[in-house]
């Protein structure tokens, strides 16, 4: 039993039962582990909805979970699926947004004994939707520039997330765009760029680790990518161009479909018969599909959002053990030793076609890269700054 020192309010953007885990679960159980209890609040619909089955899903699944009420879910960990009207744009909506929340949160923290020590956000429109004035440390953890993607209502995102950069004590920001940025309004603004679960993904580097069947059935050699195939961060033409240049090649796609953007159309890769979307897979069962995988690429479309993005593969890819192929994302060019970054289409199809001749950076200087950028490393270096602050 972990010993609990200090209370979290975690404001996050993804739900606790997404299957695909990002920085605000990941970050949680590290502060669970070191002696947090944490109050995870799971996302609170930030883009309008579409019409899809999946959004009306979440909708009705969002309603069952608000009457259950906050649930444990590990040690140190409880999570409450709150439910506001995802309809951000409009004023009236937030103002009875952030009435219904600051209320429903001030009886759960008080019904469970949660001391109101840290407040640690993910939301730029935090200050939009709860009453923060109580908290003792504002802590905004920047992962992405949430405005840009699709369906955000733009104008109300700048101006709140200025108000709760100013507001906080401590920025933290994901990529060296999002630290310049938010340091013109905050100096307490520090760069942490995304890691990986290393112990998780080297296993794709364990003799005993056994290539799924339904990978082996494609035809080598496999190029892959694993995350989310959204068309505002996936560049579509490029991976269509790259498969009609070497139909040789297998194109693997692993992930959900629309994660984020559920008008994602994937239309271009109807007539491409070397491109596989494979959907999504278990997190548990990654490290075997990127066993398969003979280059790994970060095949991103270069725009407002992936410029100030640090695609959370990079590592994972890394501490699998696998050479990588990225478009020039700023975030990135640090790391040249280690990835292959291409300005062109014709130097991403060189960039594989060299890691497929071996002509990469040593396994050694890889795996050491992608050691030095775990969740337990930089968590505790957060938690270092945080604990400088006044009490």
């Amino acid at each position: 039993m972990t010993a609990v020192s200090h209370d979290v309010v975690m404001l996050s953007t993804a739900d606790w039962d997404n299957p695909f885990w990002t920085n605000k679960q990941h970050v949680a159980v590290q502060l669970a582990a070191s002696g947090y209890r944490v109050f995870y609040i799971d996302s609170l619909g930030l883009r309008r909805p579409s019409a899809s089955a999946q959004d009306i899903r979440r909708i009705l699944n969002r309603l069952q979970k608000l009457i259950v009420g906050p649930r444990q879910v590990r040690e140190n960990i409880c999570v409450w699926s709150p439910f506001v009207v995802p309809l951000q744009r409009y004023s009236f909506i937030r103002r009875f947004n952030r009435f219904l929340m600051s209320a429903m949160l001030k009886f759960y923290i008080n019904k469970m004994g949660i001391k109101q020590e840290i407040l640690w956000t993910y939301n730029p429109l935090t200050v939009r939707l709860l009453n923060i004035k109580g908290f003792k440390k504002i802590i905004y953890h920047c992962v992405d520039d949430i405005k840009a993607q699709p369906g955000m209502p733009v104008n109300i995102f700048e101006q709140a997330e200025k108000d709760l950069v100013e507001r906080s004590h401590i920025v933290f920001a994901t990529s060296p765009k999002l630290m310049e940025t938010r340091m013109a309004w905050n100096p307490n603004t520090y760069y942490f760029p995304n890691v990986a679960d290393f112990k998780h993904f080297s296993k794709a580097r364990d003799i005993e680790t056994i290539i799924p069947g339904d990978l082996l059935e494609i035809p080598a050699p496999r190029i892959g990518f694993i995350g989310a195939i959204s068309d505002y961060k996936v560049d579509f033409n490029l991976l269509r161009c790259v498969a009609k240049a070497r139909p040789g090649w297998s194109i693997v796609l692993i992930g959900k479909v629309g994660e984020g953007d559920p008008w994602t159309k994937t239309g271009l890769f109807q007539d491409i018969p070397n491109i596989h979307i494979m959907g999504p897979r278990p997190y548990a069962e990654l490290p075997c599909y990127l066993k398969g995988l003979d280059v790994t690429i970060l095949p991103n479309v270069l725009n407002e959002y992936t410029e100030s993005m640090f695609p959370m593969k990079f590592f994972e890819y890394l501490a699998a053990g696998k050479p990588v192929v990225s478009v020039d994302l700023s975030a990135l060019r640090e790391y040249r030793n280690v990835v292959y970054i291409a300005r062109s289409l014709q130097d991403f199809i060189r960039g594989i076609d060299e890691a497929l001749k071996g002509n990469v950076a040593p396994l050694e200087e890889r795996i050491l890269v992608a050691k030095e950028h775990t969740y337990e490393i930089r968590t505790n270096k957060m938690l270092q700054l945080i604990e400088t602050l006044p009490h």
